[in-house]
């Protein structure tokens, strides 16, 4: 069953809106929240909320996750610079809702951290990332761009065990629709 031009387009459309509506938000929280912990948090102890659930420590991160590869930051930022052309050709097939909201996820933070690879000290894709949430039992300190990071793979991995793939169809769905079978249009 072939679906109408226009509404595929209006669909694409949406998605693309959606995606990267999220992707701004995530980049906006992240960077206020990166300003006003390197305002507020310099020169105190870490200032600890909820009996200790949260833990807020200014610290900066010159390599990947977890601190690895701290002599790679200019490859790392180009890695990023990779990753985030990719999410962008990747987005045009985008249909499911899920998919849009973890790619959106994925490229808001991705971007987050590269703004700081790219503008904070040492200078250009030398930059340190700015980090400064701290949970207990966890030994890394990360920031909303790196949470916004993690929460896209978990979706993306619950996606992709669930069969859901980036056009909002199923292998089931695919596999109806290769034999002819007629479909009923799901919102």
């Amino acid at each position: 069953m072939t679906a109408d031009p226009v509404q595929l387009r209006t669909r694409r459309i949406w998605a693309l809106t959606v995606m990267f509506c999220v992707a701004v938000i995530v980049l906006t929280a992240d960077a206020i929240s990166k300003q006003q912990a390197l305002t507020r948090l310099p020169g105190h102890p870490p200032v600890r909320l909820l009996h200790g659930l949260l833990t807020l420590d200014l610290t900066f991160n010159a390599g990947a996750a977890f601190g690895v590869g701290t002599s790679y930051t200019a490859i790392i930022a180009l890695i990023v610079c990779g990753v985030i052309v990719y999410i962008v050709r990747t987005a045009r097939r985008l249909r499911s809702l899920a998919w849009t909201i973890a790619l959106g996820l994925l490229l808001g933070g991705a971007m987050g951290n590269l703004g700081d690879r790219l503008f904070r000290a040492p200078g250009p894709l030398r930059g340190q990332v700015v980090d400064w949430i701290n949970l207990p039992h966890f030994p890394w300190t990360f920031n909303l761009a790196d949470a916004s990071i993690t929460c896209a793979a978990v979706l993306v991995a619950i996606l992709a065990l669930s069969g859901v793939r980036i056009d909002g169809t199923s292998p089931a769905r695919a596999a109806r629709e290769a034999r002819g079978e007629r479909l009923t249009e799901t919102p």
